[in-house]
């Protein structure tokens, strides 16, 4: 089926002309019509326009014109820009919007001649880890319907995960490709921040947000990010840098990496099964030739609440413009303040109102210093421990979620257990710093994420260790049992 093959070997095939962009097209589009229903990935699809750029994308397979990706499907988070195709956030504040203009990514997208299926559902405007907070709808994961993919880009992953789309993009803040990635059982990779412009995409964390790829395989992965990434003169926290490079994709190995694995990431936060299975991949790696070590990171164990004061208050800087006046919709109240008021407390969800009033709070006269700068403080160390691990060890790895998927609703009673979640990601945010994460074996018969973590602006040496490891371990990509 052309659905189950990966973004390289469906660009190997439309260059061989073995099958046709179109046609490629419409078997997604087919199987999207057919299982979305019950997963719920996509919150808007636009066949017409598909089909469209199919074409356009085989004109190009005939002329000699393809790029590594050209008339390979792909699917967008619902927060990334797409001129004439609404973008919501997955929250009513935003319910209708149509942009006028494409965010860098999509332009790029457009550039390589990659399809596009439609927009993805997420946690509203980005906050969430579970995939359950879209003021639309609550996405499944293929593994079990009864299931959360993770977030905030659920419907991104499970729309790989699910066949649906051989390629999409996420955003994460604090894990959004890299924990969903794990609980789906696919490839989920952030780039270096600023190595992929934020140029419209919706901000939530503006310091933490980054845009990256997911696939089914680390080549997938590196593929796209090579399309989307490279300095753009419309954000200013691009890195003037070339884009990412898969020239030397292929040509790691194992034998000889030096991989540190803190203690911190490894304790009774984490389930027993995931720790099992990243201690077999680990064993099979140094049978590999890889030298694998025990460090300490003692500021990992304060990056969750730290997190949680730096990403909120920059959500409440953010967010700050819709309030029924200048963006977003609006909702009648009495004068100026009633709008503002009636606007933000009916449009946006729980989740969004929570963090908007906690980073308000750290933020205010009288608790900034005693929060938001000690919050700064605490990242600065944070980046500074794993950049001194860097110079020791090619790679930082963790497991990417503490646990598999779990059942809809099985966490919503406890908001703080879902928090810490993303003990594992959040670092490399709050660093900077590349991660990636790779499936690398099951617990419960669930899939279980291995995080890679690597220097700031090495990502190809990140990507390389990834493929040369996802070679290695006996537990790649798997299907999830689905039609």
């Amino acid at each position: 089926m052309l659905t189950q093959l990966t973004a390289a070997e469906t660009a190997a095939k439309l260059r061989s002309r073995e099958v046709g962009a179109v046609e490629v097209a419409q078997a997604h589009l087919d199987r999207i019509a057919r299982l979305d229903p019950e997963f719920k990935a996509f919150l808007t699809v636009h066949p017409e326009r598909t089909l469209a750029e199919a074409e356009a994308a085989q004109k190009r397979i005939d002329a000699g014109e393809a790029g590594p990706l050209t008339g390979v499907p792909i699917a967008i988070k619902d927060n990334v820009s797409t001129e004439g195709v609404p973008t919501t956030c997955a929250s009513n504040v935003l319910k209708g919007y149509v942009p006028p203009y494409d965010a860098t990514v999509v332009s790029r997208l457009r550039e390589a001649g990659l399809v596009s299926l439609g927009k993805t559902n997420l946690d509203e405007f980005a906050m969430g880890t579970s995939g359950e907070n879209s003021a639309f709808q609550v996405t499944k994961n293929p593994w079990g319907r009864d299931l959360v993919p993770g977030g905030s880009s659920s419907g991104s992953a499970a729309a790989v995960a699910g066949e649906l789309a051989p390629l999409s993009l996420g955003s994460d803040t604090g894990g959004s490709i890299r924990m969903p990635a794990a609980l789906c059982g696919i490839v989920g990779y952030k780039p270096t921040y600023g190595r992929v412009s934020r140029y419209g995409l919706v901000a939530f964390g503006s310091s933490l947000d980054q845009i990256g790829p997911f696939g089914r395989t680390v080549e997938d992965a590196a593929l796209l990010a090579e399309a989307v990434s490279g300095y753009d003169p419309l954000d200013s926290t691009s890195l003037d840098v070339p884009p990412v490079s898969t020239e030397a994709l292929k040509d790691g190995n194992v034998r000889g990496l030096r991989i540190a694995l803190p203690r911190q990431f490894m304790g009774e936060a984490i389930q027993s099964g995931v720790r099992e299975a990243l201690e077999a991949a680990l064993d099979v790696l140094r049978r590999e030739g890889a030298e694998v070590s025990e460090i300490d990171l003692p500021s990992v164990a304060v990056g969750v609440t730290t997190y949680y004061i730096i990403a909120p208050a920059e959500a409440s800087s953010n967010l700050a413009r819709f309030d029924g006046i200048r963006y977003g919709g609006q909702v009648e109240g009495d004068g100026h303040i009633g709008v503002v008021a009636s606007t933000r407390g009916g449009l946006f969800g729980h989740e969004v109102k929570l963090r908007i009033m906690v980073g308000t709070y750290a933020l205010s006269a009288g608790y900034y210093d005693a929060y938001y700068n000690r919050a700064q403080q605490v990242r600065a160390v944070m980046a500074a421990e794993f950049e001194t691990a860097f110079q020791e060890f090619d790679l930082v790895v963790s497991p990417a979620s503490p646990i598999v998927a779990f059942p809809v609703g099985g966490l919503s009673q406890d908001p703080l257990a879902l928090k810490l979640l993303d003990l594992c990601t959040i670092p490399a945010n709050m660093g900077g710093f590349p991660s990636l994460s790779i499936p690398c074996g099951y617990a419960d018969d669930l899939p279980v994420g291995m995080l890679l973590n690597g220097p700031v602006g090495q990502d190809e040496r990140l990507l390389q260790a990834a493929y040369a490891i996802e070679r290695a371990l006996p537990w790649g990509y798997r299907r999830p049992p689905m039609p």
